[in-house]
């Protein structure tokens, strides 16, 4: 097993919802705004709330004096981040589910075995540095996923049928995602992630 977060989710390719498809903007809104009360800084107009809604600082500290990882912050993470990927898969038209507040069968997030003794104690302090060229390489993931999300949605609402190798991208760039926050932000591995989708 892969010591980074791993991605699955089953897209359905075929007979999507076309009513749905076509106004999933509207639709997602309530999950959106569920997922932002989990923002402390969503008010804040100095635009550090990027990463807002993780437990980054306390699991940091922890790590550094303390060399453990809390569970409780281990456990919120994980909830947290596969509750964003749920909404992230139903936005960008890779299911028709809607997203549940609990885990389904759908959209899985795996983290990986996390311990803390084996983490490396003072790389929480400079993970964010060392992982820039990730978010330049996932920015241009990012505009590539939103090509590909705007070509299968008019696919979706015309056909009826989500294509395969966009389903690919889209997922592939999630992963890409998920893999770097949990390196670089919430610091369940070490292991630098690859630029590979």
């Amino acid at each position: 097993m892969s010591n980074q977060i791993e991605t699955q989710v089953d897209v359905t390719l075929t007979e999507r919802n076309r009513l749905t498809a076509l106004f999933r903007i509207i639709l997602v809104v309530p999950m959106a705004v569920f997922v932002a009360a989990f923002a402390p800084q969503q008010f804040d107009t100095t635009n550090t709330g990027w990463a807002a809604g993780f437990f980054i600082l306390p699991v940091a500290l922890s790590i550094v004096f303390r060399q453990a990882y809390p569970s409780y912050l281990l456990a919120f993470n994980e909830a947290f981040l596969s509750l964003s990927t749920r909404v992230d898969a139903y936005v960008l038209l890779l299911t028709d589910e809607y997203p549940s507040l609990e885990e389904n069968d759908v959209v899985s997030v795996t983290f990986p075995e996390v311990d803390p003794k084996a983490l490396n104690r003072y790389l929480p302090l400079v993970k964010w540095f060392l992982a820039i060229p990730l978010y330049i390489v996932g920015l241009a993931y990012g505009i590539y996923a939103f090509f590909l999300t705007i070509f299968a949605w008019v696919n979706v609402v015309f056909t009826g049928n989500y294509p395969e190798w966009c389903a690919e991208g889209v997922v592939g760039t999630i992963a890409f995602w998920n893999r770097v926050v949990g390196y670089a932000l919430l610091m369940v591995t070490d292991e630098y992630p690859t630029f590979s989708l």
